[in-house]
């Protein structure tokens, strides 16, 4: 179904390549209609052109915010010429069929490169409002109903179309064919999904650092001195501040932590309590006991050295007897779902000591991360395993299997490269953050040797793979004899086939823990 262009209506951003296109259509006697800086270019060319406000009634206002917003403009746009109730109604409010619509919409992301590019001398707000005016409002909504109606309407919705257009004004006396005007509309289609996609980008991003809903807070400084950081969020939600200053940038990543790991680990009851020690995000202590304080003292034992400092979580009362012993060491915070009363005016002695009453876990599953200009999204890692492959030399004991659960969840709470020895539910050893696995098995059996712990009938977790055989080896030599994995590796094979030789405990889980 062929139709011949009569009116176009044109507003775009982008003028180069344009004045061509204007000429082709004077030539073939084609009422232009438009607005703004484009309607002065192409009276500039010496070309007639008819104001839109003439059709409206309405000059441009609120700062040009509003132009094209009127049934007058869309009715043309929109008008289905086979109808005759359509046609009657535009003959009646004088709306003109409007055959050809060229729009294209504020440069959006080129607006938010620009900003980023002056992020000195820009504040937040002021950047802010830059990129807010680059949010096309009619533009998109006349190149949609533009689209729509491509039954009688071509539309172009792009510069890099405007080639394409001159050759059917040029060639084909502005005659367009169904075909030609559908395969228009798509792309005008695609421009539009490309600029809502980057404007929710945009708003995603920005809403990870600044979310619109939650109160910003003004921290003393980053992670050093010298950096400025504030926190958007509502810890309210999560605990009740009880003690302590105010949390600092490095205190509230720790904390995370801290209740990222104790939440793996269930709350505390008569099976047992486990108390952790978390040390720059890495848990450097933990054990789970019969009560509250013998799982802390089995929690510092795994290294008393690093737990100077550090983050503390629990997830059983904290009584008197164990506030007695934590006191006796300088420590950041402490987290646990209740405190005795007794145990709060021992641990209320140092003013800056913060202690944290946890009461929930924070919402959501997924984790966000800045960086390169934009953001990563990923869910969180729940679960410790998804299925247990008994594949060594012989099946793992009762004990093996606690052991080996617990070190599991240890070491998914470790960066990676990671290793956690544990032996009677007690971290006893770990490596962590380190460029190969030989290191991070290395720097754990070190641990262990420094603070003087058998690792005879110790387990082994590894958050990834093992690549070769040499890991199991040299935790062998040491005394380890249970070890828990996700394999995966072209050379499982290896380790599977020592552990056999030596009838040594190798469980296989198929889900790596990586923490990066």
């Amino acid at each position: 179904m062929q139709k011949k262009i009569k009116a176009a209506l044109i507003s775009v951003f982008y003028k180069d390549g344009l004045d061509n296109i204007i000429r082709h259509l004077h030539r073939l006697g084609i009422t232009i209609y438009s607005t703004g800086g484009t309607q002065k270019f192409i009276e500039d060319l010496q070309v007639p052109c008819v104001p839109v406000e003439s059709l409206t009634g309405y000059p441009s206002i609120l700062g040009g915010r509003v132009k094209t917003l009127h049934p007058v403009v869309f009715g043309g746009i929109l008008g289905r010429r086979n109808l005759a109730q359509d046609l009657q109604e535009m003959e009646q409010y004088k709306i003109p069929e409007i055959d050809l619509v060229i729009v294209d919409l504020y440069p959006f992301e080129e607006t938010v490169r620009q900003v980023n590019e002056q992020e000195s001398s820009l504040g937040a707000d002021e950047k802010e409002a830059r990129v807010i005016e680059k949010i096309d409002i009619g533009g998109p909504s006349m190149i949609r109903g533009a689209a729509k109606n491509h039954r009688d309407v071509l539309v172009v919705a792009a510069k890099k179309d405007y080639a394409a257009l001159e050759t059917i004004l040029l060639e084909q006396d502005g005659i367009t064919a169904l075909e030609q005007r559908r395969i228009f509309a798509i792309k005008a289609f695609d421009v539009c999904t490309a600029y809502d996609t980057a404007i929710s980008n945009y708003f995603n991003a920005t809403a990870i650092h600044t979310p619109f809903n939650q109160e910003k807070k003004t921290l003393r400084y980053g992670e050093n001195p010298h950096q400025s950081a504030a926190f958007y969020g509502d810890t309210q939600a999560l605990f009740t501040q009880l003690h302590g200053k105010e949390l600092s940038y490095n205190n509230l990543v720790d904390t995370d932590a801290a209740i990222q790991l104790i939440r793996d680990f269930g709350s505390g009851d008569e099976a047992g309590y486990t108390f952790g020690i978390i040390k720059h995000t890495n848990v450097c202590g933990i054990a789970k006991r019969a009560d509250v304080k013998t799982a802390w003292d089995a929690a510092l034992a795994g290294d008393p050295e690093s737990a100077f400092g550090g983050v503390l979580v629990c997830n059983g009362t904290i009584n008197e007897a164990t506030a007695a012993a934590i006191n006796e060491i300088f420590f950041e915070v402490l987290v646990a779902p209740a405190f005795d009363e007794a145990a709060l005016t021992i641990l209320r002695g140092k003013k800056n000591r913060i202690l944290l009453q946890l009461h929930d876990f924070p919402a959501g599953h997924q984790q966000h991360r800045s960086l390169l200009n934009g953001v990563l999204t990923q869910d969180n890692d729940e679960g410790n395993y998804s299925t247990w492959t008994e594949a060594g030399g012989r099946n793992s004991s009762d004990a093996e299997k606690e052991d080996l659960v617990f070190a599991n969840l240890v070491c998914k709470h470790l960066k990676s490269n990671a290793i956690a020895l544990v032996k009677n539910r007690q971290l006893v050893g770990k490596g962590c953050g380190q460029t190969s696995r030989v290191d991070a098995l290395r720097h754990a059996i070190e641990k262990a040797k420094q603070f003087s712990f058998d690792l005879s009938g110790a387990v082994l977790a590894s958050d990834a793979f093992f690549p070769f055989d040499d890991c199991v080896k040299m935790a062998h030599a040491a005394g380890i004899t249970a070890f828990i994995q996700p394999g995966g590796s072209i050379r499982d094979n290896d380790s599977i086939a020592y552990c056999a030789t030596h009838q040594l405990v190798m469980v296989m889980t198929g889900m790596r823990h990586f923490k990066h």
